[in-house]
């Protein structure tokens, strides 16, 4: 029996390999059986490897219910993947037009999610020691970028513009005007914690001054090049705002998976910056790095909001979970212990400023898919 054996699993290996041959698809994707090694796509090509979700052993009678919960709540795209692998991928509806069916080469805003992209640019400039997030903001806006008295206005550092814990007014008309005019005193800086638009997107002009080129070059100079990040910032009233595909997003979701590594190249090399943006930044919000939303905490304080309450991000999702979250639902959401990254974008799915009870009912539905 023993030829037999040894014939037989010839066989299955020559199956395989026509197997995954053949699989290639309209949309540049090749399925391969499961495997626990990392993959990252190529730079400079739109295919991407896939895994099935059989393969996985996840349960596909409950598919179905999640991609019309998806679709319910107004979702544009969704991505899964697990070990850099996409394991689902999904489109509805039209582009921000309304002009085009909605597919993997369309762009979608981040929102603030654009929040931990710029957290990740940040830590790179810093590496290239073109700042230090201890110095003060005034270093690289000037004194005056603000409406304090300037020993106020020099307590303000780089990192608490990170931490959203520049102790500015939140009591105002409009929380994104980023004119002088606009920031108030209202506490010492790293006395509060308010989720305060202004102080955030002014991180864009620090990172200019500091490196002397544009937002949009940074930010393709540093993450196009090296993980193939193809979006842009837009400029949108008072907000600078990252607009790319999801399949973008999930590139650069994949790049946190991996603690700011890509495929052998370190891209964010600063390791204790990286574990104080994916972790607790401060006492204030315990489910708040630097500009990442943290799950499994304690104590957590939500947008537009003063009060602290004494519960997770997210009931439903994994503990160990960080996650990009934006207006109307953009999601990168990232979980090392399961090697996985999670990419929702599309309309409001309801009136929050950040929809997080969406975001746990459909960490519900995945843990159903996935049997967990």
């Amino acid at each position: 029996m023993r030829p037999f054996n040894f014939l037989n699993q010839i066989l299955i290996v020559v199956l395989c390999v026509i197997v995954s041959i053949g699989c290639e698809s309209e949309d540049d994707t090749v399925t391969n059986p499961v495997s626990e090694s990392m993959y990252f796509p190529e730079i400079d090509s739109d295919q991407w490897e896939t895994t099935s979700p059989e393969s996985l052993s996840w349960n596909t009678d409950e598919l179905s219910s999640l991609y019309s919960y998806l679709e319910d709540n107004k979702t544009r795209g969704f991505i899964l993947l697990k070990n850099g692998r996409i394991v689902l991928e999904q489109y509805w509806g039209n582009d921000i037009l309304n002009t085009r069916a909605f597919d993997v080469n369309t762009n979608w805003y981040w929102a603030s999610a654009g929040k931990s992209l710029t957290a990740t640019l940040v830590g790179i400039a810093q590496q290239e020691g073109l700042l230090s997030i201890n110095d003060k903001t005034s270093d690289y806006l000037g004194n005056g970028w603000t409406n304090l008295a300037i020993e106020k206005e020099n307590l303000i550092s780089i990192k608490n513009q990170l931490t959203m814990t520049t102790g500015l007014d939140y009591v105002i008309d409009n929380l994104n005007c980023t004119d002088p005019s606009c920031l108030l005193y209202k506490q010492d800086a790293g006395n509060q914690w308010f989720y305060h638009n202004a102080p955030y997107t002014l991180l864009k002009d620090v990172v200019e001054n500091a490196s002397g080129e544009s937002y949009n070059v940074f930010t393709s100079n540093r993450l196009g090049s090296t993980i193939g990040l193809s979006g842009s910032w837009r400029q949108t009233g008072d907000n600078n705002v990252y607009w790319s595909t999801a399949r973008d997003m999930a590139r650069f979701g994949l790049l946190i998976l991996n603690e700011g590594n890509w495929s052998g190249n370190s891209i964010l090399n600063d390791a204790n910056y990286f574990t104080e943006m994916t972790t607790t930044s401060q006492d204030l919000n315990l489910s708040y790095g630097y500009l990442w939303w943290l799950n499994g905490k304690s104590q957590i304080i939500f947008p537009g909001i003063e009060t602290a309450f004494n519960t997770s991000l997210s009931a439903e999702a994994p503990t160990d979970l960080i996650s990009a979250m934006g207006k109307n639902g953009q999601f990168i959401s990232i979980v090392p212990s399961e090697n996985l990254v999670m990419i929702r974008i599309g309309e409001a799915p309801d009136d929050s400023l950040v929809p997080t009870i969406f975001h746990n009912e459909l960490w519900a539905k995945i843990n159903t898919i996935m049997m967990r």
